[in-house]
């Protein structure tokens, strides 16, 4: 077993949706990947967009806390959860929808591919 403190990475990473799937907006994505498991599977760190809309197809499990900001996220379904500073929720392999960032927001994610 292992131990890992998570600290900021000089640099972050930036991009965005695929174009394809980019429903409204530019939304543009900061990234500081703060953790990534030897095996490139699990990765931890904090993630940054600004408004916009895109369709979302999740083949990952993904934990998420909202640090500040306001999104919707819809499932294909008609489902719709508002999300903002303090909410946590998890995504999980399968979930089809769209995810709209009504205000920039930014959130800890921790990500374990398949």
């Amino acid at each position: 077993m292992s131990f890992t403190l998570l600290t900021d990475p000089a640099e972050p990473e930036t991009g965005g949706p695929a174009p394809d799937r980019i429903l409204s907006g530019a939304p543009v994505f900061t990234t500081w990947n703060q953790y990534e498991s030897p095996d490139g599977k699990r990765f931890a760190g904090v993630w940054r967009c600004t408004p916009g809309a895109w369709r979302i197809l999740y083949d990952e499990w993904e934990y998420c806390e909202i640090l500040e900001g306001v999104s919707t996220i819809t499932h294909a379904d008609g489902r719709s959860w508002t999300v903002r500073a303090g909410d946590r929720f998890t995504l999980e392999p399968g979930f089809e929808g769209v995810w709209d960032v009504v205000e920039t927001t930014t959130k800890r994610y921790v990500v374990i591919l398949p």
